[in-house]
């Protein structure tokens, strides 16, 4: 929801960062796995209750995946691959936060990780699955043109995501609650995205029908 106004900010902030980066000849792929290596560590500091360190860890997996999609831009080097493996990552670490909460306090937090983690499958496998007849029906991105895939708008996107991680750091014994919350809302994001993608594509269907 928050995604559309709060991402291009971010990108007018993490420019000065990209220009030092290319300098350095890093690749954008290179950052995007360091992000990621860097984003697993929230598991063992997760679990051993590390909560400082790990909300550390995991801004700074969101510092580089921000940026190595930007310099991708920077340099002209956007490609399908790049885009892909960004992704394949990005929920993998989405799944690693509530995993290292389970393991941090299993009696308390095992439940509420696995409802938000079969709620992250929802969200990400509605939009992802959209990407693919999208880019067949070539549907236009106006918010997210930068994006490697056609992501359906949603209660809970990226930066919301960032913002209940963030959250789940900070007031740890309320875990929870603060993961059946967000879990209520991701799963309106799960109807909104099936009910509006289905009826969109349809259209399309019914479009490409009439041209034949």
């Amino acid at each position: 929801m928050l995604d559309a106004s709060i991402t291009p900010a971010v990108k007018v902030v993490l420019m000065p960062l990209v220009k030092l980066i290319d300098h350095s000849k890093i690749t954008p792929n290179q950052l995007t796995l360091t992000g990621f290596a860097v984003g697993l560590l929230a598991i063992p500091f997760l679990a051993l209750q590390w909560w400082y360190l790990a909300l550390t860890v995991i801004l700074c997996n969101r510092i580089l995946d921000g940026l190595d999609g930007a310099l991708a831009r920077y340099q002209g080097s956007s490609s399908s691959a790049g885009g892909f493996l960004d992704i394949c990552l990005d929920f993998l670490f989405y799944a690693a936060v509530p995993v290292g909460f389970a393991l941090g306090d299993t009696a308390q937090n095992a439940l509420p990780a696995a409802i938000l983690l079969a709620v992250f499958i929802g969200t990400g496998s509605s939009f992802l699955a959209f990407a693919i007849p999208a880019e067949k029906y070539k549907l236009i991105k106006p918010q997210f043109e930068y994006k490697s895939f056609y992501y359906l708008h949603g209660l809970t996107e990226g930066t919301e995501t960032i913002l209940i991680f963030v959250a789940f750091c900070i007031w740890p014994e309320h875990f929870p609650w603060l993961a059946y919350g967000f879990a209520i809302a991701g799963s309106i994001t799960v109807f909104t995205r099936i009910y509006g993608g289905y009826y969109t594509l349809k259209e399309q269907d019914l479009k490409a029908s009439c041209d034949k």
